[in-house]
């Protein structure tokens, strides 16, 4: 069984596998009672390595990565919460019970069929003894004279090899702990004291956006790419008009497809957090934050608008935010879009009125981290603009929601879903850049980027992990201050625009605006 979707075709199972001639000269020279108890205990370890093929099926088609067997169980709640909000709670329930019930049944299945195959050896002992030799020459020789079929080597060592590999990032996993948390104590602007830290900025409204799944593929890839380069040139226009100017590039994300957290946390922290291990360690840790130093300097209020987040969310001690607005907290009343809690245009509006447009009794500028998710998946259905005005509570969505495509039809179809994703993000970036038009002013400093890319089966088996990334303000000075950086003029980046890792970001931009490294070296 292959790892891989693109590899699931009739001639990977064409194959004589190792591990069976092995296993039936095994159990040939076993007396019964060890025969059968080794039997059932390979059955149901072959049960686990399919399941874990399985898995690895799902997150390479997904995440564009094999499945961790110590650090990916906890993504499977993920799942499930995302299946229950795009196709409701009993379609969840039932899908859930069917693979726990076809998981168990793998089980028991298996390991039944190799005890009776032992058994059906052990009443045939020559026919089985010969049967075993010609096997095994058979596969010397296929494997010494690499012969195939249709490109797939009929020698096969598929479940050693899985069983190496998942064995092999057990153990990295493992030592990538204990090597990260080193790496996360130092820190080039851990000891920087807060007047030092980002002084060009002092008096901006800056503004931190993430946009979800806004990956390269979205401007580059030909189904998706010409309704969104249309949108963003026409955005950078009409902000061009109303007084600002924008600079574009790319940047590596550290996460692909999913775990969103992930880019969030990496671009913030300058560490290169690919996984929950990693997360967890640095939110654990003092390592400064990008928004953290905004706070740190005393010059700024902090707040974070997190329209997916559901429940307790103790990151935001970590991220340095004053005050975090979640799901509950922005006065919704309209229909979710299906994972999405409500449409970005209607978070940002929001915002405007409980944040970025009241007067503070201390004067302070506002730094603010947002997060929207309207451009998640599965893109159905999508929200609409509606008048700024016309917002009110949420309710005017009802008829958008309702006229919209139904996640199933879109989730089933992998043409639907790539027009649909490059509509999310069309919708997304015109959401955001209308607001910036309306409410934004001379001193607001907006950077917006991506998390990462669309799952594989809409961005490509092959697609990159890079993410646009933009930095828009009225103030020349702002973008003067990354002229070095060689970035595209506008919201569209060029395609041999500067790519940096994403891990990068938070020390190119302290250093741009003024900040002084005071290092921390563990």
């Amino acid at each position: 069984m292959p790892d891989s979707v693109v590899r699931l075709e009739p001639a990977a199972f064409l194959r004589i596998p190792a591990e069976a001639v092995v296993g039936a000269a095994v159990l040939l020279a076993l007396p019964r009672r060890p025969r059968v108890a080794l039997a059932a205990a390979s059955g149901v370890l072959l049960g686990a390595v399919t399941v874990v093929n399985a898995l690895d099926m799902g997150f390479n088609q997904y995440l564009g990565r094999g499945f961790n067997v110590v650090l990916d169980w906890s993504l499977l709640g993920d799942a499930e919460s995302y299946l229950e909000d795009s196709l409701g709670r009993a379609a969840t329930l039932a899908a859930v019970g069917a693979v726990i019930v076809l998981v168990l049944l793998l089980f028991v299945l298996l390991a039944l069929s190799v005890v009776r195959l032992s058994n059906v050896l052990a009443r045939h002992p020559g026919a089985a003894t010969r049967g075993t030799l010609v096997a095994g020459v058979t596969w010397i020789t296929c494997s010494s004279l690499g012969l195939q079929v249709s490109g797939v080597p009929i020698a096969a060592d598929r479940t050693t090899t899985a069983l190496q590999t998942q064995t092999r990032r057990i153990s990295d996993t493992l030592k990538d702990e204990a090597e990260f948390r080193k790496v996360a104590r130092v820190d080039a602007f851990g000891n920087t004291p807060g007047d030092q830290l980002v002084p060009d900025l002092r008096g901006k409204d800056v503004i931190f956006t993430f946009i979800e799944s806004y990956g390269r593929s979205a401007i580059e890839d030909p189904i998706m790419a010409p309704g969104v380069d249309r949108t963003l040139d026409a955005r950078t226009e009409a902000l061009a008009e109303a007084g600002f100017h924008a600079k574009s590039g790319w940047l590596t994300s550290a996460t692909y497809g999913g775990s969103s957290w992930l880019g969030h946390s990496t671009t913030m922290s300058g560490l290169w957090i690919s996984n929950q291990q990693r997360y967890r360690t640095v939110m654990a840790s003092d390592h400064l934050s990008l928004t953290e130093a905004f706070r740190r300097t005393g010059a700024w209020d902090t707040v974070g608008v997190m329209p997916g987040v559901q429940k307790g969310w103790p990151e935001q001690k970590w991220y340095g935010l004053d005050k975090v607005y979640n799901a509950f907290e922005l006065g919704y009343r309209g229909p979710k879009f299906s994972w999405s809690t409500m449409p970005d245009q209607y978070a940002l509006q929001q915002y405007q009125e409980r944040v970025h447009g009241r007067k503070r009794a201390d004067g302070k500028p506002l730094m603010s981290l947002l997060i929207l998710t309207s451009s998640h998946q599965p893109w159905a259905p999508i929200p609409e603009m509606v008048g700024w005005d016309e917002l009110g509570d949420g309710s005017v969505f009802k008829a958008v929601q309702a006229a919209g495509n139904k996640p199933a039809d879109v989730i089933a179809d992998t043409s639907r879903s790539r027009e649909e994703y490059g509509k999310s993000i069309q919708y997304s970036v015109t959401a955001l850049t209308e607001w910036l038009e309306r409410y934004g002013t001379k001193d607001t400093v907006l950077v917006f980027l991506g998390d990462h890319q669309p799952i594989a089966r809409v961005s490509g088996n092959h697609a990159s992990r890079d993410v646009p990334v933009a930095v828009v303000a009225k103030d020349p000075a702002v973008l003067d201050r990354i002229a070095d950086w060689n970035w595209t003029d506008g919201l569209r980046p060029a395609h041999d625009a500067p790519v940096w890792k994403m891990s990068a970001f938070r020390d190119r931009f302290l250093r741009a605006y003024g900040s002084t490294p005071h290092p921390r070296r563990g």
